[in-house]
């Protein structure tokens, strides 16, 4: 069975499967593209160069080097360098502060991946269940000799919106799986470095 008679025998809820699927893959880049790369920077360089900033005094030389990237990790430390003359408690207060804003972004729309893969397998299942009612609806009106036949061809194309909606879902649950998992990594990677920057810029005081 080609994939055009497969798709438009499934009805229409094929097009909404399809239409979930779509959105799936689009949220799938954007936040491929948002956490591997617009958010990925060389934390040992960035953290080596800040110390070095802060040893040396030069706390306005290091804000400037994290206004050169706009990925969570620089605008933390940023937040914590700006309140430098302040308390510890201050400097504390604004990273935590920053950490609230940015680390949101790093989970954005994520979430809606498994969403997203649940709705395709239950629109799925809902295509299914109504292809089998008009099966069974066409065969009680048929005569007995057709019956076995219509069943078969009827149950057959009602399973297609069932097997789209699995094929929507599988993308999108892996997808999931993956982004969170980097995502995790990203904010312990974040939460490790700005300790050690916060640390550094206590001492230096």
């Amino acid at each position: 069975m080609d994939v055009i008679r497969f798709f438009t025998l499934g009805g229409p809820i094929m097009y909404v499967i399809l239409f979930a699927l779509l959105l799936g893959v689009v949220i799938i880049v954007d936040r491929i593209i948002f956490i591997r790369f617009r958010s990925r920077i060389d934390n040992e360089t960035f953290v080596n160069r800040i110390i070095e900033f802060i040893t040396n005094g030069n706390v306005n030389k290091a804000i400037e080097y994290c206004n050169m990237s706009s990925a969570a990790l620089p605008k933390i430390t940023k937040a914590g360098l700006s309140e430098f003359h302040s308390s510890a408690a201050t400097i504390q207060n604004a990273i935590e502060v920053a950490a609230m804003a940015e680390i949101p972004k790093l989970e954005k729309r994520t979430p809606y991946l498994s969403m997203i893969a649940n709705v395709a397998t239950l629109l799925g299942l809902l295509g299914t269940i109504l292809g089998l009612i008009n099966s069974f609806s066409a065969v009680a009106h048929a005569d007995a000799a057709d019956k076995a036949a219509l069943l078969s061809a009827g149950i057959s194309l009602a399973m297609n919106t069932t097997a789209f909606g699995i094929i929507a879902a599988i993308p999108c649950m892996v997808a999931y799986s993956y982004l969170v998992e980097k995502t995790n990594e990203l904010v312990d990677e974040i939460n490790e470095n700005v300790a050690r920057i916060y640390k550094q810029i206590v001492a230096s005081r």
